[in-house]
């Protein structure tokens, strides 16, 4: 997908656009280096081509990654800068998205004499693996979600001939049928540069001239591979600007540092030199297994006979001691005990996480305070998380069964663990020690990519965070920003035929300095079985305040849930401080949630979005028990690929670091970084803080069930 001008007809060579494309790389380099933290495993490792995706030089090959791993290239050649974002989404399948900067005269037009920023997005999607008998087979579509300047589509076979040397050859269309091409299937469309780009080019796919491609690889040592390749790119596009196109054969060499980091040096057409970097991670993976958190205290093994002594039971003073002891036990393990109901065989603790990611951690940890606190008679623990005065699930252990397999592995004790809803369990009594005002001050980066004139924007400054709990379920929260210095504020307004609902995002960053991000209170609650409530009203986000609501059902135990949010908006004054324009909408979505094995989620999103538009947002993200989240979604609405503008509809992927994976220290703490197509107003939906289901998914029995490993940690 090309980014156009905002000035239809520009000619002349943009001021700076060559300052610009180096932001690009520079930003490319910085946010791989934050986003991928070295493994550090010594496995076979893959190389990925100059597209990002796993190859040779230019070309694909038919390696998977190992499953779940997220990396991110940046190479530069001659007047070529490339940037990109792959992810093994499941074993067999994978996608990558990248960002071109490189000369406008390849594509001409209003381009001539300025540079030109391409996106595309690439799936492949692994046939056959590899076997003694059989080579690996993928079939792969490059640039298929575009304008289609690098579109190729492929169908490729990998063998490994020896442990050092693998082999590649294959079939390609598009730019990988342009050279020596040997037939031809059907008729392929013209590339056409001034497209909207952002649709499925399907009737390209597998169309035009076909041509034979192929390569090796060899690795003589275990950190080196040497590549050549007979590429079926006639470059027609570059030749004679980018470079003199002079031979179809490209060579290679990788090096790979003992973090994982892959440098690369190709020699390119006979003409070129290219360099790239590759950086790698796999979030299945922990930096240092378990982290550096403190050893938990043993399980305490009841004595013989003692758990039928109920005399304690009379004693008011040995109740309030457990209760007091359970307190400081939980928070020398940095949880806190918000209520216990204690009884003569069973107790319900509620509890506080602010610390582990990992909630079976927080659990057993829980659970091992309470042995070592609770009067022997006690055989059934009830532990219920608590997040914003939501009680969660009530997650139920048999003391016996703690004592009795503490040294077994996590999945015994799994399978004799009982998950319940918590609606209208005994709250017991509670503990005036959870702090009701909580702030924080921290640096803030805000970052806008795609913009055509600049590719990479930001502000850097401080911002000073409140909330105070006005009781355990009524929240009052603020965001307080203050820029320190950025380019945000210089974006320009692009062209829309909606209502400016997130176009005129740059009014707000120039006027809005300092800036209330949000100003709210919240109350949440619990209607009923299986039902949680949450209404907040105040300054709701950076350009909108009003009132919203939202009711989730979400079953304990179930993989399924359904929510419904309504909201009442007005849009803000653009110094963010509390005056309105005068634009408002109601807007409100039904929302369905679908958990899937392997960490796979869904949620389709139906309803009416800021600008009035009715449509549906589709979200899919792989989630994983240490806090890593990687996803992408798609918003189709009533409103044309005309009047949405340049991408034709609102996408975008993320990519959510816990903090605790860079530093080894339990922690929630997590930051996300989002890549979003661009902003237009079609699609646009409010910003509301702590929805629901995010808070309490992952206290549920199906998120809880799959990092159970941590469990005795």
């Amino acid at each position: 997908m090309s980014q156009q001008p905002d000035i239809p007809g520009t000619t002349g060579k943009a001021a700076g656009s060559n300052r610009a494309a180096w932001k690009l790389g520079t930003a490319s380099v910085l946010i791989g280096s934050m986003l991928v933290v070295p493994s550090g495993h010594a496995e076979q490792w893959v190389s990925y081509n100059g597209y990002g995706a796993p190859g040779l030089v230019d070309l694909p090959t038919a390696e998977a990654s190992p499953d779940a791993e997220l990396y991110t290239t940046f190479s530069v050649f001659n007047k070529t800068l490339r940037s990109s974002i792959g992810f093994q989404i499941t074993p067999r399948l994978s996608a990558q998205f990248r960002y071109t900067a490189t000369d406008g005269d390849i594509v001409g037009g209003v381009w001539a004499g300025r540079d030109y920023f391409d996106r595309s997005f690439d799936v492949r999607y692994q046939l056959l693996t590899e076997t003694d008998r059989r080579p690996g087979v993928a079939i792969g579509l490059q640039d298929f979600l575009g304008t289609g300047l690098y579109a190729a589509e492929y169908i490729v076979a990998t063998k490994s001939i020896t442990p050092t040397l693998r082999v590649t050859g294959g079939i390609g269309w598009g730019r990988l049928g342009s050279h020596n091409s040997f037939a031809s299937f059907g008729t392929r469309p013209p590339y056409d540069p001034q497209s909207q780009g952002g649709t499925p080019n399907i009737d390209q796919w597998f169309r035009g001239p076909m041509a034979f491609f192929g390569g090796l690889a060899w690795s003589p040592t275990q950190n080196l591979a040497l590549k050549f390749e007979y590429s079926s790119d006639e470059y027609s596009r570059e030749d004679g600007i980018l470079f003199d196109y002079k031979s179809p054969f490209n060579v290679g060499v990788d090096y790979r540092l003992k973090n994982g980091t892959l440098l690369s040096l190709y020699a390119l057409h006979g003409d070129t030199i290219g360099l790239q970097a590759t950086f790698v991670t796999n979030p299945k993976r922990a930096k240092i297994p378990g982290g550096d958190e403190t050893a938990p205290l043993p399980i305490k093994v009841r004595s013989a006979g003692s758990a039928a002594d109920l005399g304690w039971t009379a004693d008011s003073v040995t109740s309030d001691k457990a209760r007091n002891e359970l307190a400081a036990l939980l928070r020398k393990e940095n949880l806190k005990l918000r209520a216990l109901d204690l009884q003569p065989t069973s107790a319900t603790a509620r509890i506080s996480n602010s610390r582990y990611n990992n909630i079976p951690e927080a659990l057993g940890r829980t659970a091992r305070a309470m042995s070592r606190a609770l009067p022997a008679s006690v055989e059934t623990f009830v532990i219920v998380p608590v997040v914003d005065g939501l009680d969660t699930s009530a997650v139920v252990f048999k003391r016996s069964d703690l004592e009795r397999l503490e040294n077994a592995p996590a999945e015994s004790m799994l399978a004799r663990t009982e998950f319940r809803d918590s609606f209208g369990l005994a709250m017991g009594a509670g503990l005036d020690q959870v702090n009701r005002f909580r702030w924080s001050l921290s640096p803030y980066l805000r970052l806008s990519v795609f913009d055509p004139n600049n590719p990479v924007r930001f502000d850097v400054g401080a911002q000073l965070d409140a909330t105070y709990a006005i009781t355990p379920n009524l929240i009052a929260s603020g965001s307080l920003t203050k820029k320190v210095f950025g380019n945000l504020a210089d974006a320009t307004l692009s062209p829309s035929n909606l209502p400016r609902v997130r176009t005129d995002a740059p009014l707000y960053s120039q006027l809005g300095d300092p800036a209330i991000e949000h100003l709210t209170l919240t109350h949440y609650g619990r209607p009923g079985t299986n039902l949680y409530s949450r209404v907040t009203a105040g300054l709701l986000e950076g350009m909108y305040g009003g009132v919203s609501g939202e009711l989730l059902w979400k079953p304990v135990g179930s993989r399924f849930a359904l929510g419904a949010e309504l909201n009442y908006v007005k849009k803000r004054d653009y110094d963010q401080l509390f005056d309105f324009l005068d634009y408002e909408v109601a807007t409100g979505h039904i929302s369905g949630y679908y958990q899937f094995d392997n960490g796979f989620f869904t949620q389709l999103d139906v309803g009416r979005y800021l600008a009035g538009d009715i449509g549906a947002t589709l979200t899919v993200e792989r989630a994983f028990a240490n806090g890593w989240r990687v996803g992408g979604y798609a918003t189709l609405t009533d409103v044309s690929a005309e009047d949405f503008g340049e991408g034709s509809f609102d996408k975008g992927i993320y990519v959510t670091i816990p903090v605790n994976w860079i530093f080894g220290q339990p922690t929630r703490d997590a930051n996300t970084i989002r890549l979003q197509s661009l902003m237009r107003d079609g699609g646009a939906r409010l910003n509301v803080q702590d929805r629901l289901y995010p808070k309490l998914r992952e206290y549920h029995e199906t998120d809880i069930s799959r990092g159970w490993a941590k469990f005795w940690r």
